[in-house]
């Protein structure tokens, strides 16, 4: 049975620590005044911590975290309202929409090269005769 428990804990030991190493990049404290503020990097969450009688105890912060993750639900859930209303426009315009935007900008081009034409022949008839 000794032998059970000393080859039990040879084997659980080394893993424990593999388990306290992973863990132990995961936290920052930082010192505030008469306390520390504890970041776990993993979640994002904040702890205040307090020496007591020689213990390191946390207890939660009421951080910004909370309100922050609630103005991001709220705002996918409106997001998500006016996409099911339709009001959400596309980024791009339909084949119909460029073809419409390409014949009207045709028809003004047309327009003005006639208006061009029409000056160029003008000018020509009352252009003065050159002498050499």
């Amino acid at each position: 049975m000794k032998i059970l428990v000393l080859t039990l804990g040879a084997v659980l030991l080394p893993l424990a620590a593999v388990a306290a190493e992973a863990d132990a990049g995961r936290f920052q404290l930082e010192k505030s005044g008469d306390h520390f503020v504890r970041l776990d990097r993993q979640s994002g969450a904040m702890s205040i911590c307090q020496d007591k009688d020689g213990a390191l105890v946390c207890r939660m912060a009421a951080d910004e975290r909370a309100a922050y993750e609630d103005e991001l639900d709220r705002l996918a859930e409106r997001v998500t309202k006016l996409e099911q209303e339709g009001l959400v426009q596309r980024a791009l315009p339909s084949d119909a929409e460029i073809d419409r935007s390409i014949s009207i900008m045709e028809k003004m081009m047309k327009s003005f090269m006639g208006m061009v034409k029409e000056f160029q022949a003008e000018e020509k008839a009352n252009a003065l005769p050159q002498k050499t």
